[in-house]
């Protein structure tokens, strides 16, 4: 199907690349396949060899790591301009890359057991990072909703059982987010930085680590190969934050050209688009 002659004419050559280039990045190769090629294994076999008891310390140790980078959001809400997170033009990718494959380095050598101390580190380096990004496209990001969307990035990269939607992209996963972040976002504007624990921010946590846990596990899993040392685990990491880099600079382009056009158009044309290419 070819983009319709009243939405594509609207756009300019380059945003209509910048959109593809987005929906590359967002429909692109799962996590799970991306940490494979890394590991030379399937990740469904290395799920299936974790011990029990790693259900429940990634559902905990997700839960930590979501509530510290909401904490940081609400504390940064509180400034102004947001200093904390703002950097450079363009976003520090390799920076936040740096930091967290160093992360990776202690994860692989601990295996498991680093998991309580090591994700929550990791997260929030990812999380500055998806801020960083945001604010490279023209977030404020002393914005409440420019906040939460950054958080729900983290959980736009993978599917969960409650989310039968996922399968049909990203339009379909972010609309599922989207109520949820609309509700915490008027009740934090309305009730002010002492809701961090309200309903409606919990619902929206446990939204996104339905989702992130998934994507924690699979980076879990390929840590469990016996003696993975050092250098693999800050490679597993290193995709990890890759993976959802890629995502926020899809996720904040998109955003950034609604605003320009408007949603119904930037979907409109979205879900023409061809995504077959080369890198």
């Amino acid at each position: 199907m070819q983009p319709s002659s009243l939405a594509t004419p609207s756009l300019t050559e380059q945003d209509l690349n910048a959109l593809r280039r987005a929906k590359h990045q967002l429909e692109s190769p799962a996590l799970a396949m991306k940490l494979a090629s890394v590991v030379g294994a399937p990740i469904e076999k290395l799920l299936a060899r974790l011990p029990a008891f790693a259900n429940a310390k990634v559902t905990d140790a997700t839960e930590l790591a979501l509530r510290k980078c909401l904490s940081i959001a609400l504390r940064t809400l509180n400034r102004r301009d947001a200093t904390s997170l703002i950097a450079p033009d363009k976003p520090s990718n390799l920076l936040h890359k740096f930091a967290v494959a160093t992360t990776g380095a202690a994860g692989g050598a601990f295996g498991l057991f680093a998991l309580p101390v090591e994700l929550p580190v990791t997260t929030t380096l990812m999380f500055r990072s998806i801020c960083d990004i945001a604010r490279s496209e023209g977030e404020d990001l002393s914005s409440i909703d420019t906040q939460l969307q950054c958080l729900t990035v983290l959980g736009m990269g993978g599917t969960s059982s409650e989310d039968d939607d996922a399968e049909f992209g990203y339009f379909f996963m972010r609309g599922a987010l989207a109520q949820a972040v609309s509700k915490a976002s008027s009740e934090i504007a309305t009730k002010g930085f002492t809701s961090h624990g309200s309903a409606a921010l919990l619902r929206l946590l446990h939204a996104i680590a339905a989702r992130f846990s998934v994507q924690v596990s699979e980076q879990i899993a390929a840590k469990s190969i016996p003696a993975i040392g050092a250098v693999l685990g800050a490679m597993v990491n290193t995709v990890f934050i890759d993976h959802f880099q890629q995502v926020a600079h899809g996720h904040f382009t998109v955003r950034r050209l609604e605003r320009q056009y408007g949603q119904a158009a930037i979907e409109a044309v979205y879900q023409t688009l061809d995504i077959a290419l080369d890198g």
